[in-house]
């Protein structure tokens, strides 16, 4: 009998969770991405928002989490450096979901940012 009202409990309070990975060139403004969707997922729940002028480049890897109702979406925002875009196909499998970002107003290195999505 408690196994089947632990069951229902848990299936009653439990979170999906979803992973979402952030990539692009660097200083294009994935950080920025994830600190605005924290930030605006949060306005309800009067949490500590970050000054999006102190967010620095991220050297490696950087996470990030939503918590709503019924749902976690956890952030990879991973560093968009030449040298760690080759560790970028290890998050792949685990990711339900890919967030490209590119800097629009950096007209110079659209070509880098169209080969770099390669290294997805």
């Amino acid at each position: 009998m408690f196994s089947l009202a632990s069951g229902i409990y848990k299936q009653l309070t439990e979170k999906v969770e979803y992973n979402v990975i952030i990539v692009g060139p660097d200083n294009a403004g994935k950080s920025t991405f994830v600190e605005n969707a924290k930030n605006i997922c949060s306005i309800s729940r009067n949490l500590v928002k970050k000054n999006l002028k102190k967010i620095h480049t991220t050297v490696g890897l950087n996470l990030g989490k939503i918590e709503r109702n019924d749902m976690i979406i956890n952030f990879w925002d991973l560093g968009g450096q030449e040298k760690l875009r080759s560790l970028w196909k290890n998050y792949i499998n685990e990711a339900h979901g890919i967030v490209y970002v590119i800097d629009a107003s950096d007209k110079d290195r659209f070509e880098e940012a169209k080969n770099t999505i390669l290294y997805c």
